[in-house]
């Protein structure tokens, strides 16, 4: 039987198969699943229901339609302009409340990534144990683009593929394959679109013949072994985005990009 999550959710679902592995969906495909206010409220919802159902022994994190994620949605990021500090501070803190409670899981969390991901999306990748996509999406750190940088989600970004890895992608914007997301330690794997669900089946079917107390657990003694994501880490990066959201450049990147006109830095 399949278990259903709140009713009133509408743009992340969230179902509990019969092999008790719950599969939590990004479902905003008309907005290549670009996050919200509600789609990130609607994640710590889902992550909060699943961490609580000790019969789950696995999670999917997966996506509808043509992307994984597009990042934040750019007009819940460009209402943002007209608040004052604590309250952009606390607004733009969602996505690392959604990040927070995805990362925190108890159960093992697998990425299901059918196709690009960006900026924020990058963040979701990056909170999951394993991650599997499929080698043609396309992956990138875009904020710099806009004038802003990739501060919420960059202690989990960071995290998961070290300082230098991430060096290469993090301040330049620059768009990637899967290949080199398997290179930079973001996938673990990179398959043909139409292998990616046989290559999730692979990854979930050895967790189900563990005993899902150890697995638990070994995630636990794993996270404390290879460094947690500190929450004074999540706070400092919070607040070096306020900081970035006060610069006369991040109001111009966001104006080009909803006028649709390059910024003033753009050369080329």
């Amino acid at each position: 039987m399949t278990k259903q999550g709140r009713q009133d959710m509408q743009e992340v679902k969230l179902r509990i198969d019969a092999d008790r592995v719950a599969w939590i969906t990004l479902a905003r495909p008309e907005k290549h699943n670009a996050m919200s206010a509600r789609m990130m409220t609607e994640l710590v919802d889902a992550a909060a229901q699943v961490a609580a159902d000790p019969s789950v022994r696995v999670v999917v994190l997966e996506a509808e339609g043509a992307s994984f994620c597009a990042g934040g949605d750019l007009a819940w990021m460009r209402a943002q302009f007209d608040m004052d500090r604590a309250t952009r501070i606390r607004e733009s803190g969602r996505i690392a409340e959604a990040l927070g409670a995805l990362y925190r899981l108890p159960q093992p969390l697998i990425g299901r990534v059918q196709g690009n991901a960006f900026g924020g999306g990058l963040g979701l990748i990056s909170v999951c144990d394993v991650a599997v996509g499929v080698s043609e999406a396309k992956f990138g750190l875009t904020e710099v683009r806009l004038g802003l940088i990739p501060a919420n989600i960059g202690p989990y970004v960071v995290a998961r593929l070290g300082g230098r890895a991430a060096g290469q992608v993090f301040m330049n914007a620059r768009i990637f394959t899967g290949s080199e997301a398997v290179a930079l330690g973001l996938l673990n794997r990179a398959v043909a679109a139409d292998e990616l669900d046989a290559a999730i089946t692979a990854e979930l079917r050895p967790y189900l013949d563990c005993a899902p107390g150890a697995v638990a657990d070994a995630k636990r003694l794993l996270r404390r072994l290879s460094g947690e994501v500190a929450q004074a880490d999540v706070d400092m990066a919070i607040a070096a985005l306020a900081d970035r959201w006060e610069t006369e450049e991040a109001r111009a990147g966001i104006e080009a990009f909803f006028e649709k006109r390059d910024p003033p830095w753009r050369q080329g």
